[in-house]
Formats: C-alpha cells, sequence, structure tokens
C-alpha cells in the first residue's frame, strides 16, 4: 500500500508491505506539528521562545536536550538560538518525529515499509525478497539528475540542501548562510541522527563533510561548491549506482 499527504509543509509517502492503517501516522505528525512548528503562534514552541511556557512537555525537553547536543559537538555551527531570532528547532523536529513514526509502525508489527518526509527516509526490511529499498540522491543543481542510488535495508537517509527551501541553514557561528557545500547526505541507523548530522554537517560548511563522516554510525556523501564529491569509503556497499 502506498499513501501520501501534506504534514508539516512537506509531502510524507508511506509505502508499507505489510496489512496496517496508516492514519494514526499522519495524525500523530500532525500534532507534532501543532506542538513544534514556530510559524504557529500558538504552538508550545513558539510560547517557550516567548518564554510562556513554565514547565516544558516531555517531547519538548527531548528536542532541546538532542539541539543542545548538536550544538555542543559542532562548537555552535548547528543552534536552535540565533541571536533576534526565536527558538527553532526545526533542525531536529522533522527527522526526530518521522523516525517516532516509524517506530510505532515497528511496534505495531510492520516490518517492511519506507517512509518518505519530503526526501528523508526511513527504510525499514525488503520490499520483496532479496532487493533493498532504492534512495536516490539529488545532484544540487540539475533537478533531473541522480548523483547516485542507494539501496538500504533497516536504515535512515536524510539529505540537507539549499535546492528545494533556499539557504535557509545558517551557520550559527555567524548566524549567516552557510557555504561551503551544496549538499549532505547522510545515512544512519535512524532518522534523528542521519537527519541532525546532515543539517549540522552543512552548517559546517566544506569541515562538515569530514565532521559527519566521524560520527559513530554514520556514511555521508556530499557535494562542495565546487561540485566535488566527498564520500565515505564505507557507502560502498550500498550504492547501486554512482554518476559521480
Amino acid at each position: 500500500m502506498r499513501h501520501v499527504e501534506q504534514v508539516m509543509g512537506m509531502p510524507v509517502s508511506v509505502d508499507v508491505r505489510d496489512p496496517v492503517d496508516v492514519a494514526p501516522l499522519y495524525a500523530d505528525l500532525r500534532r507534532v506539528d501543532a506542538r513544534f512548528s514556530p510559524f504557529r503562534p500558538d504552538s508550545e514552541v513558539s510560547r517557550y521562545g516567548r518564554g510562556e511556557v513554565a514547565e516544558v512537555s516531555a517531547e519538548l525537553a527531548e528536542v532541546i536536550d538532542i539541539c543542545r547536543h548538536y550544538e555542543r559537538i559542532s562548537d555552535g555551527a548547528f543552534t536552535a538560538n540565533l541571536p533576534g531570532r526565536s527558538f527553532d528547532p526545526c533542525g531536529v523536529v522533522k527527522g526526530w518525529a518521522v523516525q517516532r513514526a516509524a517506530d510505532e509502525l515497528r511496534r505495531n508489527g510492520v516490518r517492511r515499509f519506507c517512509l518518505n518526509a519530503g526526501g528523508d527516509v526511513v527504510a525499514a526490511g525488503e520490499p520483496e525478497p532479496g532487493r533493498p529499498w532504492l534512495v536516490g540522491i539529488r545532484h544540487p543543481e540539475q533537478a533531473d539528475r541522480m548523483c547516485a542510488v542507494l539501496g538500504v535495508r533497516d536504515l535512515a537517509v536524510a539529505t540537507s540542501a539549499t535546492y528545494e527551501r533556499g539557504e535557509h541553514i545558517l551557520d550559527g557561528r555567524t548566524g549567516l548562510p552557510a557555504r561551503g557545500l551544496l549538499s549532505v547526505t547522510v545515512v544512519a541507523g535512524d532518522l534523528t541522527t542521519a537527519d541532525c548530522v546532515a543539517t549540522t554537517a552543512f552548517a559546517l560548511g566544506r569541515a562538515g563533510a569530514a565532521w559527519a563522516d566521524a560520527q559513530p554510525g554514520c556514511l555521508v556523501f556530499a557535494v562542495d561548491d565546487d561540485l566535488a564529491v566527498h564520500r565515505s569509503a564505507g557507502l560502498d556497499p550500498y550504492l547501486v549506482a554512482d554518476a559521480t
């Protein structure tokens, strides 16, 4: 079964090869969006940013901890607290929320699915025996081309780039748009890690590719602004096609 809905400002699709009702998955993502969207003045995140929340929810506390962790290990390149801006954890929330949805599918006995949120993917099991889920890495300057195609099982893949949303990733050390990389794709065991590492690496600029490659359990495919590719050696077994 394949299903797609617009949630959190992006298309979220699920391809499930086991019987399951996916309605609760989308309902939970909408609930997360209502709590965490910095664009909704009544969300908990917006109220927290204005100093109106005396005690944060357990979910927000978890997201704040993740934000602080990546700010600390990136020496401030990643941050949800830019000067002059309200608290914005969007760099964490998408991957965290979609990973929660994938975990819930597994708790319900679903073992074969691919959950895709705006290009960030959690792939579980195999769509067919002996065949992996295929995840394309888009060329950062040519929308009709792929840099590579990955074949993955029980892994998450996240990409940070400017080709969809423009210069939305800022270097927390300067407050300016990050420079040096055109795209960063990270493969990890869960989407929270893959998404956060990809975003942080992009914020770090050219040094971000090596930084991401050094993170535990992470593999990286990055393209810098000279169109040079930086790729983890450990990624080779997952490459189904490589156009670099």
